[in-house]
């Protein structure tokens, strides 16, 4: 098993360092500081669809550059609408407009499965997260968000969690496959999530770390991004449910300082939850906040 754990480890992170031919025209950075997760010299900032209240809409790269982010973690779809992003000339619009505003996609998040859980008996969000893995892989995107709040919450719930479990074995190959990874986004802590991983027993899924969300359920997110570790974390939120960053409960230097034990360099997206002077204004303060201790070139 460990040599075939190690295999799709290499398999995955050739799928991950191939050229975003998708976005070859996008400006860049610097030298080195754009390819795979794992090689990325300092940090990138970006912000939800939703945050920027343009939620799978192709204007929130237009916000995102007025804020002054590197990136946007966009909505495939909605309950609504499925992944409409599953549509070549829906695609083709965001491409465009990434371009146009020099922003880029950061990685891809499926909120839906708050309101129609994956611990349920719908097939469509078994389908949506299929879905989405093949617009990801045509995206030259690597991370898709899976959220497991509201209706889909499995915290209390362990037979919810058996459930997932079972389903995302069924899904890791397909996403390994595309070099995809699967971020889990819940309110579980560090052990519940690293015995979720363990019996899915797959690198195509890991965590997605909300600071906000695990500070705010009382877990200690410095030692527990610690005890994750950089292999089982694919990618952060920032958030502080308090305040703008830097006023309220959230010490993000001392996340820079985990992050910087377990090796973590790369996507940095703001989840803004307090915005008391507007939107926009606010977005900014929190970004030019977190630019400073979350810099490019490190």
């Amino acid at each position: 098993m460990d040599d075939i754990r190690i295999d799709r480890r290499r398999m995955m992170a050739g799928a991950a360092g191939l050229a975003a031919s998708a976005f070859a025209g996008l400006p860049t950075l610097s030298a080195g500081e754009e390819s795979d997760k794992k090689e990325y010299k300092g940090f990138l900032l970006g912000a939800c669809d939703w945050t920027l209240g343009k939620m799978a809409d192709p204007a929130a790269f237009e916000v995102a550059k007025t804020i002054g982010l590197d990136g946007v973690q966009v909505s495939p779809g909605s309950v609504n609408t499925g992944m409409k992003l599953k549509d070549p000339e829906v695609r083709k619009k965001f491409v465009e407009a990434s371009k146009k505003a020099g922003v880029r996609i950061s990685s891809l998040a499926i909120g839906a499965l708050n309101q129609v859980p994956l611990k349920g008996d719908d097939p469509r969000p078994e389908k949506w997260i299929r879905e989405s893995i093949e617009i990801a892989r045509k995206l030259d995107q690597e991370v898709i968000l899976l959220a497991f709040f509201g209706n889909g919450d499995i915290l209390n719930d362990k037979a919810g969690r058996d459930v997932v479990i079972k389903k995302l074995r069924r899904l890791a190959p397909v996403a390994e496959d595309a070099g995809v990874v699967l971020g889990i986004e819940s309110w579980l802590n560090a052990d519940q999530h690293a015995d979720m991983l363990d019996r899915i027993d797959s690198p195509a899924v890991q965590v997605y770390y909300d600071v906000g969300n695990m500070h705010k359920k009382g877990y200690d997110i410095y030692k527990e991004i610690r005890t994750l570790g950089g292999d089982r974390i694919c990618e952060f939120h920032a958030k502080d449910y308090k305040d703008l960053y830097g006023k309220g409960s959230i010490d993000f230097p001392a996340v820079r300082e985990a992050m910087d034990d377990i090796g973590y360099r790369g996507w940095f997206v703001i989840e803004g939850v307090k915005v008391p002077l507007g939107r926009v204004k606010s977005l900014r303060y929190d970004a030019e906040y977190l630019r400073k201790i979350f810099p490019r070139k490190v």
